[in-house]
């Protein structure tokens, strides 16, 4: 298909919104081709002070202001476009009880309400050099609990699948391998995690490693789409959407997470870059008054 055709591709813009993601004012309406997003756990330690700063003391209350995060992507992602969350389930003990959050399936419910179709979802086994950890009473039944080691990645899609002119070249000049398909269309990855210190910010960032990013936006995007990221973190979403020559927006609400986005992307003091890629034309951050 691609023999002796000419294809340039195209100039990419990327753009980091230091502010929350339940409002992308910068989007239109289906203006958007891809979701790729990991947002904070529900029910996990790390995230109760963001979730308490924005009012949500409960598992269905946080759960409420992640859904109008999902309900903004609905807006912005074209009719056939994808989002795909990743998370985890909670181990908690609440009120003497220990016991699951079913994270995976509160998005999935609330999703599906918003109007998305959920699609097979993808197990992500991490591997650990704790193989023999355990919870509860060890080698002693029945109080044991199943080791928690993996987490999801949910898919969800707008509509009926994405539709394309005949014969589309960047759609053909964005096919994988065999092999990558073969590897990625599997429902479990083995993967290892993300680092997760970070030299600006004293907690964890929760990041997901690039190729959970890589696989996610060469399977469900193509050359010269837009990905959204509106849990940004780090900026992994951004830096292979960059690399694989697709536009950007990403939303991240802690302003103390803009050292790190300026050292990953090398932005200088007025917070804009040309990069040398010549594939990539402009990146920018904009603090929004809802930051914190």
């Amino acid at each position: 298909m691609l023999k002796g055709q000419s294809l340039e591709l195209p100039e990419t813009h990327h753009q980091i919104i230091i502010g929350d993601g339940r409002q992308m004012a910068e989007l239109k309406d289906s203006s958007v081709h891809l979701i790729v997003t990991s947002p904070p756990y529900p029910m996990i330690e790390l995230w109760d002070d963001l979730f308490l700063s924005v009012g949500c003391d409960s598992f269905d209350a946080m759960h409420v202001y992640l859904a109008e995060v999902w309900q903004e992507c609905y807006r912005v992602v074209v009719d056939g476009g994808i989002a795909c969350i990743n998370v985890g389930d909670a181990l908690r003990k609440l009120n003497s009880n220990f016991q699951l959050f079913p994270n995976h399936v509160k998005i999935i419910e609330h999703c599906e309400t918003i109007g998305f179709t959920t699609l097979p979802y993808i197990l992500w086994k991490k591997p650990t050099k704790r193989p023999n950890a355990f919870l509860g009473s060890g080698l002693i039944p029945p109080n044991a609990y199943i080791t928690q080691d993996c987490e999801y990645i949910l898919i969800f899609r707008k509509g009926h699948p994405r539709p394309f002119p005949p014969k589309d070249l960047l759609r053909y000049a964005s096919y994988y391998t065999l092999t990558e398909r073969n590897a990625w269309f599997t429902q479990i990855w083995q993967l290892p995690g993300a680092r997760q210190e970070n030299d600006h910010i004293s907690r964890r960032i929760a990041a997901f490693p690039e190729e959970v990013a890589y696989r996610l936006i060469r399977m469900f995007s193509v050359i010269g789409d837009t990905v959204v990221d509106p849990f940004l973190g780090s900026g992994t979403t951004t830096k292979v959407a960059m690399e694989n020559h697709r536009n950007s927006l990403g939303y991240e609400i802690d302003s103390k997470l803009i050292p790190t986005l300026k050292d990953r992307f090398a932005i200088d003091e007025d917070q804009h870059r040309f990069v040398d890629n010549v594939s990539v034309k402009t990146l920018t951050i904009t603090r929004r008054k809802d930051s914190f």
